[in-house]
Parts: C-alpha cells; sequence; structure tokens
C-alpha cells in the first residue's frame, strides 16, 4: 500500500477536499465509488471530515458555506500544495500577483492552511502540516493519484508558481502541449492548457483518483447520478475519464498503466 510516511515538500500537492451543498450526500457517494469511510465532524470544524481509505486520511469532504455577503461557493476539488510556513507562502502569493480568498488560519494543532488564486484565477490551498500533514495513502485505488493544473497560460504559471513554491514546470517528454510539475527531483503534478476543455471552462486544479477500472467506476457513478464529461479512454498513463459528482464536482479517474 503506498503509505505516506515522510513530510511533503513545498509545493508538492498534499491534500483535495471538497466544500459541498450536501455534504451527507456527497460523503455517501464516494464511500459507494471509492469506498471512503467518514461520518461529519465535529462542530469544532464544522463539521469537515477526513475520509479514511484502509483506516488512513485520503480527502477530506466539508459543508459549503457561504461568507457574509457573499454566495455559496461552488462544489469543486481543491488541491493544497505544501509548504513549510503558510504565512512567508501567503506573501509570497501576493507578492508574485496572487490574490487571497481565506487568508493563514489556524487549524486547532492540525496546521495552518490559506486559500489562494493564481493570477489566472486558478484556486488553490496551501497547508502548513502540524499534527496532520495530509493524505496518508496515494496512488492507490480509491486514492488521490495525481493533481493537474488547467491555466490559460502556462509561462505565467510557470514564474508564479516557481517564485512561491520552487516549482519547476517542463514540457513532459513524449507529450504534446503537457507539462510537468516537479520538486526537485520529483514529478508531483502535471500543467495542460486551458484551451483543451470544453469552452468556458475556468481555469482550475483537477484531481484525479486511481481505480481499478475506469469502465466499471464510471457506470457506478452513472448510476450513482454523477455525469461523464469525457468518456473512458486510453492515453499514455493508462485509461482515464473526467466526471462530476451529482453536485457538479468534476474530477478524473485513472486505472494507472502497470510500470
Amino acid at each position: 500500500m503506498p503509505e505516506v510516511t515522510t513530510p511533503y515538500a513545498t509545493g508538492t500537492p498534499c491534500w483535495v477536499d471538497l466544500m459541498a451543498k450536501d455534504q451527507q450526500a456527497a460523503l455517501d457517494f464516494y464511500r459507494d465509488l471509492l469506498g471512503w469511510q467518514g461520518e461529519v465532524g465535529s462542530d469544532e470544524f464544522g463539521g469537515y471530515t477526513v475520509c479514511e481509505l484502509n483506516g488512513k486520511a485520503v480527502a477530506g469532504i466539508g459543508k459549503a458555506m457561504a461568507a457574509e455577503g457573499m454566495a455559496v461557493p461552488p462544489t469543486v476539488w481543491t488541491s493544497y500544495l505544501a509548504t513549510t510556513d503558510a504565512q512567508a507562502t501567503q506573501d509570497a502569493i501576493v507578492g508574485a500577483g496572487g490574490t487571497l480568498i481565506a487568508p493563514v488560519m489556524d487549524v486547532g494543532g492540525l496546521g495552518r492552511m490559506l486559500i489562494a488564486a493564481d493570477p489566472q484565477g486558478v484556486v488553490f490551498g496551501v497547508w502548513q502540516p502540524g499534527e496532520f500533514s495530509g493524505a496518508r495513502i496515494v496512488n492507490e485505488a480509491g486514492a488521490l493519484l495525481w493533481n493537474e493544473l488547467h491555466t490559460p497560460d502556462v509561462l505565467a504559471a510557470t514564474a508564479f508558481y516557481g517564485e512561491v513554491f520552487g516549482i519547476e514546470i517542463k514540457p513532459m517528454d513524449g507529450a504534446d502541449d503537457y507539462w510537468e510539475l516537479r520538486v526537485g527531483d520529483r514529478t508531483v503534478g502535471g500543467a495542460s492548457l486551458l484551451d483543451n476543455d470544453p469552452p468556458g471552462t475556468p481555469g482550475h486544479w483537477l484531481a484525479y483518483f486511481a481505480v481499478d477500472d475506469t469502465d466499471s467506476t464510471v457506470d457506478a457513478l452513472v448510476k450513482r447520478g454523477g455525469t461523464v464529461l469525457a468518456p473512458p479512454f486510453d492515453m499514455v498513463a493508462g485509461r482515464m475519464s473526467v466526471v462530476t459528482d451529482p453536485q457538479g464536482a468534476p474530477f478524473a479517474l485513472l486505472k494507472p498503466t502497470p510500470m
């Protein structure tokens, strides 16, 4: 089992969470689809649920709440990038032209977080670990496998994420119009031009979850009220599909090609 036992390096996607209008419905959906376990959490953290796979943290699901004077945010998966100093990262985000959505806050003794958007408007989270470091299982059926930046401007994204997190964005060998995100000597995610998405799609980070069988998982998703945006297809990394859950949150499913 690919269990994470060491801290995530700065700039590495370390967690994903979903703020859903109907939290319990989301918990039920992902339990049935990906095998996650989790109950609505304590009031101390707004009922936030740390979902588990085989007893290890894999993703978060909370209840979407509107800030004062604001509409309830859309139901989307947010990717969090690791840092060792959330305040310094916040300062760097602002200095590099990003926008703060939720400034640095303490999450009990678990860690510190913030939500921001890059200069192209792509929303992401930042997590500084305390007692909680992030996903404990990755690259396993039912767990997070890949995080992909969909941006209208790869050069601008390269400058921003490089300055703030030290992420290097470079063309991926053997793939046209696709880039890899590297932290040190490790590939930690990918990047794609927004031109490849349906017209009108805003910039975003797309979370990929690993599955044992893409086609059967997509069939199960449809039966449970999900929507298929891109039917299962074969690509260099395996067989994938892009879908939404019943509340409209997009994500990808991928059965990876055996290495």
